[in-house]
């Protein structure tokens, strides 16, 4: 079923970002995450942590304004707040692994049920995958976020009962926010939180393989930048 009114990818990082709480320690992953520093409102103080070394990272540089000895873990140009720390990728991989992030963001393949994640490879793809530090991150931060389209080019769901994809790790997924929807998970299932302008709850649950928990209420995403980008 072809579903109209997902959100554009800016706008799964702007609902993403108010994920976040205030003086939050937290790492953005490639993708989809890398955009929500740009997001965050105004008032609320995120200290972004990069695993190539940055404390303290800021929003992407604007064009013309690049450093490119300043660089994210995707090697785009960043901006520095006040107070940043640098270190070696040792360290910054310490932090992740350690439990010393308070939230972190990743994009996702799939989500199963349980909150399994598989983030970095797709059967029969011609490469190696792309592991990088998700496997730690999402197994070393408080609480993860997995950003990602609801579905796939093909139209299949990316929330499934269980993962067919390789796994990232287990039981991790807290939270997903889709271009569809946010969705918490919960020992007891999966519970459909906020759904997308103009889009019903029988929309999300035509496009998620496991019954959604339903609430008596369920609003729409805030969102506030950007029109809706697809219609599809």
């Amino acid at each position: 079923m072809a579903i109209k009114n997902k959100l554009s990818r800016e706008q799964i990082a702007e609902r993403a970002a108010l994920e976040l709480p205030d003086g939050a320690y937290v790492n953005l992953g490639w993708g989809i995450p890398n955009l929500i520093a740009a997001y965050v409102p105004k008032g609320v103080d995120i200290i972004f942590h990069s695993e190539n070394g940055i404390l303290g990272m800021g929003p992407r540089a604007k064009e013309g304004e690049e450093d490119y000895d300043i660089v994210d873990a995707m090697k785009a140009p960043v901006t520095i707040l006040p107070g940043a720390a640098f270190f070696s990728q040792v360290d910054a991989h310490m932090m992740t692994r350690g439990g010393h992030l308070d939230v972190s963001v990743l994009g996702g393949l799939q989500v199963s049920e349980r909150g399994d994640l598989a983030n970095w490879k797709v059967p029969g793809a011609n490469t190696s995958g792309g592991i990088g530090g998700a496997m730690d991150i999402a197994v070393g931060s408080r609480h993860l976020i997995v950003t990602m389209e609801h579905v796939n080019k093909f139209g299949e769901t990316k929330i499934v009962k269980t993962c067919t994809y390789p796994l990232t790790a287990l039981e991790c997924v807290k939270t997903i926010v889709t271009d569809l929807a946010v969705i918490d998970v919960l020992p007891e299932g999966l519970r459909l939180r906020e759904v997308a302008p103009g889009v019903t709850p029988e929309d999300i649950q035509s496009v998620t393989e496991p019954r959604l928990i339903l609430p008596q209420s369920i609003p729409e995403m805030p969102i506030r930048f950007r029109k809706l980008a697809r219609n599809s």
